[in-house]
């Protein structure tokens, strides 16, 4: 990847992060949104750079170009949108933000309206393997 510029967040979710979500596809046979428009009020819509879902179970990832921290508020906004807009039954709803060699996890509890932010970070390619479980793991 030496010749390739990664200074977009464009291209960090196409060639960084896409990649990685193909891969949890195929295990899981989750169905995967990219850019998906989410629209629950007036001022609460936006579009969600990536929606997976299988079998009641939901995973939102924002993609970031560096700022993990705003990417967590954004990640959170989402959650809770989609709380409010999804018919799941699940009780936690969770998502990451990554800005393709980084990744972190977060999740909503749905009955205590609380966010949770992982304190792990999970880098890519040193901890794939980790990743691709936990990933693998709220699909299934």
């Amino acid at each position: 990847m030496p010749y390739i510029s990664l200074t977009s967040e464009a291209a960090r979710r196409e060639l960084l992060i896409a990649p990685i979500l193909l891969d949890v596809v195929h295990y899981t046979h989750a169905q995967l949104r990219i850019e998906y428009p989410l629209i629950v009020t007036e001022q609460l819509k936006g579009s969600l750079d990536y929606y997976l879902h299988a079998d009641h179970k939901l995973l939102v990832v924002e993609a970031k170009n560096a700022d993990l921290a705003r990417g967590f508020t954004q990640l959170a906004v989402e959650l809770i949108a989609i709380d409010a807009w999804t018919d799941s039954q699940e009780a936690i709803l969770q998502g990451a933000v990554s800005t393709g060699d980084i990744w972190q996890f977060g999740l909503l509890n749905r009955e205590s309206k609380q966010i949770t932010q992982d304190l792990n970070l999970y880098r890519v390619p040193a901890d794939i393997e980790d990743l691709l479980r936990i990933l693998v793991a709220i699909l299934s």
